[in-house]
């Protein structure tokens, strides 16, 4: 029945699906007045039920087959726990510990700044609303709204914090499958919001003003667990049954529609399989954190076998560490295990020695390039072949990352306005900041005839072949590796990374052309260092006058 209640409705006009499914008879009632926040994606739809409403229908905003699916299962999943929350006759009781463990997630939601945006919060009938600004206006909108904070008269009197925080609460508790809490607990709760996002925003206030040192408070806040009065309800296999590759796979499934990338997946579930290797078993439940402290041990004596060298310490902490940590929190968030066994853990990773520049010298980048124009016959496949010749010349005159140019495809190269361009976009295999955008081509590259090979390429990769299933992030992985290699083959020195210097290289030259660091900053898909940096468009001909400006690389 739940399968033809939730199955995506095409409208009449429009090739985006509608997720549509009708309110139960039975929590009618009870749902009406009420405002769910149902997950769409890598965001949420707000729908507030009234007593016309008989059906929760929102747009998917997707015409992809495969994340219909995804979406329509996550909402789908959503609204039967708050269905089923609103069918409990009796309001939950909430102690103390599991209040604050509430306000935590309120407290991480605020003065978490890693989202990438400055934020400023204003109180308005509908709650607490952001709005974008620029960083000296974040620090007074959190300095005010701190200030506000500290005017409520008496943060003991329920009746003072409601307004300001009873929407947020109810909304907060129903996505715990918990409809109400009896009187004392709600007053525990308003008094936890308080603290917590008095909190909140003075470390928004501090990180405004450039302090990002630890805020000791942010460990105050404990795990949160069921509370009395809620009946937990039961999944099918039990927790008793989950496995760590299981989780990892299910976390997959909604990172993925979230927008992270294939990458990040691959290297949790290659962590994941060291772990259950170590362990011995694949029972998720069973590990504990001396298990992760023995495993974190295991990997800092490891051999790698590429460089004969132990496993450093911050990919131990960067990839290990942190993948063991998403994937278990993300297992606690729904219900899969009580509690991140990871958690906690981590490594204190001191600075590197830093021995030389992060870029190619011009010695180093005038050596590779030769050896690029000057191929000496093989056994390459031709797609190896031209990524060893044109790969790095085209790193050296944009700046951008080697699997960006890797995985260009021939309509990726075109003639526009006078200029030649290619289009770096996600759609020819993966772009880390997943947005696309257009690069003007130095004059020197066509000369050396980049126009006249991608002219008599076939159409689809220009310097990799496809998988038999379509896959390119496989091949793609490996023509970088080539890459690597072919310039490792050039310059020796292991403090240069093969590919990444090239990076490095172009904002040297760049700047000693004169390029302004908005322009450069365009070129390589960086982004803006502030708001007022995101007004206006760095246009084609804007890029293009400033590649114009560097000096072509001579190898003769």
């Amino acid at each position: 029945m739940l399968l033809k209640l939730v199955r995506p409705v095409k409208r009449s006009g429009s090739s985006v699906p509608y997720f549509v499914q009708r309110i139960p008879t039975d929590v009618r009632a009870s749902a009406i007045g009420r405002t769910l926040e149902v997950p769409l994606g890598n965001a949420s739809v707000r729908i507030t039920i009234t007593p016309r409403t008989d059906s929760i229908r929102f747009s998917l905003r997707t015409r992809d087959p495969a994340q219909v699916k995804i979406r329509q299962a996550q909402a789908a999943a959503h609204l039967e726990m708050t269905w089923q929350a609103l069918r409990q006759k009796q309001p939950a009781a909430l102690s103390n510990r599991q209040a604050t463990a509430l306000a935590g997630e309120l407290y991480r939601a605020w003065a978490d700044e890693e989202r990438g945006q400055s934020w400023a919060v204003e109180l308005t009938p509908q709650g607490w609303v952001p709005a974008t600004v620029t960083p000296e206006e974040d620090a007074a909108a959190f300095k005010a709204a701190f200030e506000a904070l500290e005017r409520i008269k008496d943060a003991d009197d329920p009746r003072q914090l409601e307004a300001t925080f009873g929407t947020l609460i109810d909304r907060l508790l129903l996505a715990k499958g918990i409809p109400g809490v009896d009187a004392e607990s709600r007053a525990r709760v308003l008094h936890a919001f308080y603290l917590a996002l008095r909190d909140a925003f003075a470390v928004r206030e501090r990180n405004a003003g450039g302090d990002y040192s630890p805020d000791p408070k942010a460990e105050r806040f404990p795990e949160w667990k069921d509370p009395v009065g809620k009946e937990a309800p039961a999944r099918k296999g039990g927790n008793s049954k989950a496995t760590l590759t299981g989780l990892v796979e299910d976390w997959w499934q909604e990172a993925k529609a979230a927008g992270r990338k294939p990458s990040t997946y691959g290297n949790y579930r290659n962590t994941t399989g060291l772990l259950v290797k170590f362990l011995r078993h694949d029972d998720a439940p069973r590990v504990t954190p001396d298990d992760i402290l023995r495993f974190k041990d295991h990997r800092l004596a490891t051999i790698n076998p590429r460089t004969g060298k132990t496993i450093s310490a911050r990919t131990v902490m960067d990839n290990d560490l942190a993948g063991l940590k998403t994937v278990f929190d993300w297992a606690v968030t729904n219900r899969r295990l009580q509690s991140n066994p990871a958690k906690g853990i981590h490594i204190k990773v001191g600075k590197a020695p830093k021995l030389r520049s992060k870029g190619f010298t011009e010695d180093e980048a005038v050596a590779i390039l030769r050896a690029a124009s000057n191929l000496p016959p093989s056994n390459d496949q031709p797609q190896t072949r031209a990524a060893k010749r044109w790969v790095p010349w085209l790193c050296a005159y944009t700046g951008a990352r080697v699997g960006e140019i890797a995985q260009l495809r021939k309509q990726d190269v075109s003639h526009q306005g006078g200029h030649w361009v290619i289009r770096i976009t996600p759609e020819a295999g993966t772009v880390k900041t997943n947005e696309a955008r257009t690069v003007p081509l130095h004059a020197h590259l066509i000369e050396q005839g980049f126009a006249d090979f991608v002219k008599k390429a076939p159409s689809g990769h220009l310097f990799l072949r496809p998988a038999d299933n379509g896959d390119v992030l496989g091949p793609l992985q490996g023509v970088k590796n080539r890459l690597a290699a072919f310039a490792r083959g050039v310059v020796a020195d292991p403090n240069v990374a093969p590919n990444h210097g090239w990076r490095h290289r172009f904002k040297t030259v760049g700047m000693e052309a004169g390029i302004d660091p908005r322009i450069l900053d365009a070129i390589q898909g960086q982004a803006p260092r502030s708001v007022a940096e995101s007004y206006g468009d760095v246009t084609v001909k804007t890029m293009a006058a400033a590649i114009g400006k560097l000096t072509p690389i001579a190898t003769n």
